[in-house]
């Protein structure tokens, strides 16, 4: 795969006609003072208060402009971020006296890089080598109330402040402990690489300096935080400081930690979705099968307790239950659609005849998995007056709180450890198997070693929803005059609410759930262009199914279509795709990004039939993707045969440029821009759930098709834009919706169709033979050198 490295970050100023994102001079926050704190304890331990900066919303000109929308004004992460604020004094660093530094990161790490750029933000401010900084990360801690939250792309955003602060902290407090050593002026010392230098020539250590420079008691203190000039980290590509432990096995998932009597302990669960036990008719024969030492029904099926993995899954596949009905029963594709069909909110311009026309285009999104590489699992050890979970959880809090109430105990005698995890997607922002593995454990008063099988999370796990965007745009004279948007969901559940119990349980009241939803949606919908008077509203219907936010929630979906419909507004105006959206972009940056991908692709160049190109923007708190994908709809493409697999249209080209404001980690970046463009080809072609007679056909990576090492592209190309701003904008989940519309429109041009259903493959014949839903789990196999291609 030819790759080409990000473009360096740590110029000074924006690129001509770009302004910079706070709206101010380019090195605005090296020019603020912010508010610290030095705490009493044995060692140096530091703490930030960070301030907050409104960002109001460019302007540009256009015939027919747009008003802002709510998220052009007040978008999610800026929400997450304020909510933050009023704990970030609790985020703390410590230095002790071997001369490391730790930080317990109130976040989840769960492939993302956060570690690695949290310990750079911090080598940068304490001016110390970044393998002197160790992250781990935090266990709930119910009184950071919002601010533990992983989600909306917002964990570098809301933490690069205070963990600079913080960090400034401790430099400070370090030179004035030098000086008292030394009988040197503060002002003549200075630090580097650890050290505290003076110009006699004198070198102290941190590590030296750790017991000196803590305080006996807490105090206040004011810093000033490097200007972006003076940077020597932020902004520099950087390997992970977790990657070798990752390829060589060394990483400690949930599932590798040894906790004193935790078995493997699965679930046997139902064919249907959320379907019920009656009653089981062998328990005691499964009971006594080999390894087994334990076996009880719990709300969500039957659990098995065992010495090994393999052993629960033989006693899995040996249960015979007697199964109630489930939350969905009977439910097909085609059920779920009519229902969507019937919960459209109505359009309400009409075309005008004579005077206007209009584009009018339904679009259907099918369930798609979170699909992480990590199943779900947790491991739980519950006894009469304490609880002990360990689990990779994104709401940490709202898993501690409402599993203390589920126990009966109080929250400070539940202790929730948060491990690293190997993916997530949103997938982790719910605690089910956390939940689960305690009540199983409660049940058993032993301690569990819980893991669902892969079958389990395609089943019965969290899916993003179903959906229809209904789009009409009219038109005249050239010039798109209106732009509505009606998007009907099965209801997404946001249950974990924005990081404790209070918003977790009102996103589950009646009405209140639709409310939290709609919030959601108008916080996160952002359009790029000026289409005119412009509506993006939301409906929900359907509570019977396990559903979450997966990455982006409603973005690829609204954003995939709104680009497909630019797309025939281009045709019908006789104005070319890339041309019609530079001439309707609101924002310059968007504007750079959508040139440079135009640019490096050579949009427009002479393409064989059945090839296209397609181009989409996406921006997304405060960010900036452009995303150019080249497909090849060939038959000799689409038909080729790899075995058990899907294989269709493929992807041959992408072109992304983006654009974070201040790019923390440029090589960090690029791995995460390369996840999304992946996750966008498969949302557009293969990965899609098919629903029949109340259960999900697909029930491993075997038949849910995502993007594969025969369909990613072999070129691809990712140019990280120079900074536009001194602080970072979200990127976690930035390049999936633009990689998905880029790819849609690519397809479009290629078949000479606009595509409406998504993935493109969803309604053609199964390349499948779905595996039985009782037994829930196929047997362990025993073929896997024949399934190496």
């Amino acid at each position: 795969m030819a790759r080409r490295h990000p473009a360096r970050v740590n110029e000074q100023s924006p690129p001509p006609g770009v302004p910079a994102r706070d709206g101010g001079d380019a090195a605005g926050i090296g020019r603020r003072r912010f508010l610290g704190y030095v705490l009493a304890a044995p060692t140096l331990t530091v703490a930030a208060q960070a301030g907050v900066e409104a960002l109001a919303p460019a302007t540009a000109e256009a015939v027919v402009p747009s008003l802002p929308g709510p998220a052009e004004i007040l978008d999610l992460n800026d929400l997450l971020t304020v909510a933050a604020l009023p704990t970030s004094h609790l985020i703390t660093l410590r230095l002790d006296p071997d001369g490391t530094v730790h930080f317990a990161l109130p976040r989840a790490e769960v492939g993302q890089g956060v570690t690695t750029s949290s310990a750079m933000l911090i080598a940068e401010e304490l001016d110390i080598p970044l393998e002197k900084v160790r992250v781990t990360l935090a266990d709930a801690r119910p009184e950071l109330l919002f601010n533990q939250l992983t989600g909306g792309s917002n964990t570098t955003v809301s933490t690069y402040t205070p963990i600079r602060v913080a960090a400034a902290v401790a430099r400070g407090r370090l030179l004035h402990a030098a000086s008292l050593v030394l009988g040197e002026a503060v002002s003549t010392l200075t630090t580097k690489a650890g050290t505290v230098l003076s110009p006699a020539g004198a070198v102290l250590g941190y590590g030296e300096l750790a017991a000196r420079a803590a305080a006996v008691a807490d105090s206040a203190v004011t810093v000033t935080l490097k200007d972006r000039a003076d940077f020597r980290v932020i902004g520099t590509a950087r390997s992970r400081l977790d990657a070798l432990d990752a390829v060589t096995g060394r990483k400690k998932f949930a599932m590798d930690l040894q906790v004193d009597g935790a078995l493997p302990t699965m679930v046997c669960r139902p064919p249907t979705i959320n379907g019920t036990v009656r009653s089981v008719a062998n328990l005691d024969a499964v009971r006594a099968m080999p390894g087994v030492t334990d076996v009880v029904t719990v709300s969500t099926g039957v659990a098995v307790r065992a010495r090994t993995f393999g052993q629960c899954v033989d006693a899995i596949r040996a249960l015979d239950v007697d199964w109630g009905p489930g939350t969905a029963e009977g439910a097909t594709d085609a059920t779920v659609l009519a229902e969507l069909r019937r919960a459209e909110l109505p359009l309400v311009v009409p075309p005008l005849p004579l005077l206007t026309k209009a584009v009018d285009a339904r679009f259907t999104f099918h369930f798609a998995s979170n699909g992480a590489l990590e199943t779900n699992c947790a491991i739980a050890d519950v006894r009469p007056d304490s609880a002990e979970i360990w689990g990779s959880l994104k709401a940490p809090i709202v898993a501690q709180e409402q599993i203390a109430l589920r126990l009966g105990l109080p929250v400070s005698a539940v202790k929730v450890h948060v491990t690293e995890g190997g993916g997530s997607f949103g997938r982790k922002l719910f605690h089910d198997a956390a939940h689960e593995a305690a009540e199983i454990s409660k049940k058993l008063g032993k301690p569990v070693k819980l893991m669902w099988h892969r079958t389990d999370d395609f089943r019965q796990g969290r899916t993003h929803p179903m959906s229809t965007s209904r789009v009409r745009a009219t038109y005249s004279l050239g010039e798109v005059l209106t732009y509505e948007q009606r998007h009907t969901s099965v209801a997404t559940d946001f249950g974990h609410g924005i990081g404790e119990v209070l918003t977790a349980e009102a996103a589950r009241l009646p009405v209140a759930d639709l409310t939290f939803s709609e919030t959601m949606f108008q916080l996160t919908q952002i359009s790029p262009y000026h289409l005119g008077v412009t509506t993006q509203l939301l409906a929900e219907t359907d509570k019977g199914y396990n559903t979450g936010s997966m990455r982006n929630i409603y973005s690829p979906n609204v954003r995939t279509a709104q680009e497909l419909v630019l797309d025939e507004l281009a045709r019908r105006l006789g104005e070319d795709a890339y041309d019609l959206r530079r001439r309707l972009m609101k924002e310059a940056r968007a504007r750079a990004v959508l040139d440079k991908v135009a640019h490096l692709g050579r949009w427009g160049r002479p393409m064989e039939p059945g090839t296209a190109q397609g181009i989409a923007v996406h921006p997304e708190y405060h960010s900036y993707v452009a995303v150019l994908a080249e497909i090849d709809c060939r038959p000799a493409t689409t038909g080729r045969t790899v075995p058990n697999a899907y294989t269709g249209p493929r992807v041959t080209k992408v072109v992304c440029a983006v654009d974070v404001g201040l790019a923390v980690n440029p090589r960090g970046l690029e791995a995460q821009m390369m996840g999304g463009i992946s996750d966008g080809i498969a949302l557009a072609l293969t990965s899609g759930l098919h629903l029949k007679d109340g259960a999900f056909l697909e029930s491993s990576w075997d038949n849910y098709y995502y993007t594969r090492q025969w369909n990613t592209p072999p070129e691809l190309e990712i140019v990280v834009m120079p900074p536009t701003g001194d602080k970072p904008g979200g990127a976690g989940e930035l390049a999936v919706a633009a990689a998905m519309a880029a790819v849609a429109g690519a397809y479009g041009r290629a078949t000479g169709t606009m595509p409406t259903v998504f993935p493109v493959n969803h309604t053609a014949p199964l390349a499948f033979m779905p595996a039985p839903a009782i037994p829930p789990v196929p047997a362990s196999p025993t073929d896997g050198r024949d399934r190496v291609l």
